[in-house]
């Protein structure tokens, strides 16, 4: 099994931290985005999108977008809930995840990092989303410490991955004090690794 990952992108590390946390080993095939490595024919072949990250299968099929990925990794595990209701309910949240906040608080991130100079006029609406999307988990979280019953599923680790490092895109955790309590709770699963941990 092989993931072509760029190692900064939530997307990517959303992955990574499931494998992380199932003990499941892997190849790592760093891809640079910045540098059009997704653009290759050899790439698109894989994921005509050209994004990362694909999990290629040892028989050669591919799979691309990250929580389909998330899905295929999880089936039978405790990460996926057995209940019909709840299952759907950790699709909402990361349906939610692609449409709602990862569009706000990952593009926010990107521009800072890599394009200021030509996109920093996009950011004030897209503080003005994040910040709600950010107020959305926080009510949500006032009551519970998982997303979706009473533990932790693919809900709560697609969520994440973006709103760890939200402070990299210039929103302030420190308004969300339930989120704020959210991201520490990961930091207790014995197999929690960073975003910038190499698996390499």
């Amino acid at each position: 099994m092989k993931l072509y990952d760029y190692l900064p992108s939530g997307n990517s590390y959303k992955v990574r931290l499931l494998l992380s946390y199932l003990g499941i080993a892997y190849t790592h095939v760093p891809i640079d985005i910045i540098k059009g490595e997704t653009l290759t024919p050899e790439y698109v072949a894989m994921n005509p999108a050209g994004q990362i990250p694909v999990l290629q299968l040892g028989d050669g099929r591919t799979l691309a977008e990250s929580n389909a990925i998330l899905m295929f990794l999880a089936e039978d595990t405790p990460y996926v809930p057995v209940n019909n209701f709840d299952r759907a309910k950790m699709l909402q949240w990361m349906f939610w995840e692609q449409y709602k906040h990862e569009p706000a608080i990952a593009v926010a991130r990107f521009i800072r990092a890599y394009a200021m100079e030509t996109r920093a006029d996009q950011l004030p609406p897209l503080m003005e989303k994040g910040a709600e999307v950010l107020s959305v988990m926080d009510d949500h979280l006032s009551h519970r410490n998982w997303f979706v019953g009473e533990n932790q599923s693919l809900a709560d680790i697609a969520l994440y991955a973006y709103t760890h490092v939200a402070e990299e895109g210039g929103f302030d955790l420190s308004h969300y004090s339930n989120v704020k309590a959210w991201v520490s709770r990961f930091q207790r699963n014995e197999r929690h690794i960073l975003i910038t941990d190499n698996p390499v």
